[in-house]
């Protein structure tokens, strides 16, 4: 039976950030048009990580019955390591999407009932990235969907349920947030080629390759320092305390670069959701102030 401790390192917090970040830079938006509702915001919080932590347990439940986990160089997996059995670690999956379903379920109450069909939507793809019989994650399909959900829905949709309207700067938070939230991806899989390929996982960094790869990673945090200087000129140019970002990025950036494989990659993980959480809080704190 998994410990306590155990079942908290298998929720992967060092990933939370990535949902941290898009309702902090949603809501400075929404702070920057006068708009902001606390409350919401709050309750955004909650559905973003709620979903990430069920997206973790879900990911490490479906993997680890697959066996594509037995041999991971990355954080513990429960399933994988056989640590809890895989109903246990299933239940925690659904739990946590309960408890997105329900905070979610408040905000359309009180915003626009269509939003019920937009949460049905992740809730789906949450699942659905490497759970079913033909997992998106395992057709190098899930830095697309991570950039939608996790960057366009997070960051628009945080705006929305406050401001209710769709403004263009949340457009340009929402690319920046999501093109890191994809770097982190890149990164994990990056460091997974070995392993995912013998398994025949098939993510978009085995299709690219090694090299390519990399330099894919470095593409997207430098598109998201592109972003933040258009949501800059959208807002105001406080948003650029976003860059503080680049501190943490930078060096993800030389590690990656220089050629660093398995392990030695962990700590671009953490380098990135660093970076990612700045990017949002900068933003949040320069669209208020602004």
């Amino acid at each position: 039976m998994a410990t306590a401790a155990q079942w908290v390192e298998g929720a992967r917090p060092r990933t939370l950030p990535a949902a941290v970040a898009p309702v902090l830079a949603g809501t400075g938006v929404a702070a920057f048009l006068d708009e902001a509702v606390g409350w919401k915001a709050l309750l955004a919080m909650v559905v973003a990580l709620a979903l990430q932590v069920a997206v973790n347990y879900a990911n490490d439940y479906s993997d680890g019955i697959r066996g594509t986990d037995a041999d991971r160089v990355g954080p513990l997996r429960l399933v994988g390591s056989g640590v809890a059995a895989p109903s246990a670690v299933k239940r925690a999956a659904f739990a946590a999407f309960g408890v997105a379903a329900v905070a979610g379920l408040v905000l359309a109450a009180t915003t626009a009932w269509w939003l019920v069909a937009v949460g049905a939507v992740c809730l789906v793809a949450a699942w659905f990235y490497t759970g079913g019989s033909k997992p998106y994650g395992y057709l190098g399909l899930g830095e697309v969907m991570v950039f939608v959900f996790f960057g366009l829905v997070a960051v628009t949709g945080t705006t929305y349920v406050q401001a209710e309207e769709w403004p263009l700067a949340a457009l340009y938070a929402a690319v920046g947030i999501g093109a890191i939230a994809c770097a982190l991806l890149v990164a994990n899989n990056l460091r997974d080629i070995p392993t995912d390929r013998q398994v025949g996982k098939r993510t978009l960094a085995v299709l690219l390759g090694d090299g390519r790869t990399r330099a894919l990673f470095a593409v997207l945090l430098g598109a998201a320092v592109v972003a933040l200087v258009g949501l800059a000129l959208e807002t105001t140019w406080w948003a650029l305390l976003g860059l503080v970002a680049v501190l943490p990025g930078s060096r993800a950036v030389r590690i990656v670069a220089r050629g660093t494989t398995g392990r030695g990659l962990v700590p671009v993980l953490q380098l990135t959701g660093a970076a990612e959480l700045l990017y949002g809080l900068g933003a949040f704190a320069g669209l208020v102030v602004g």
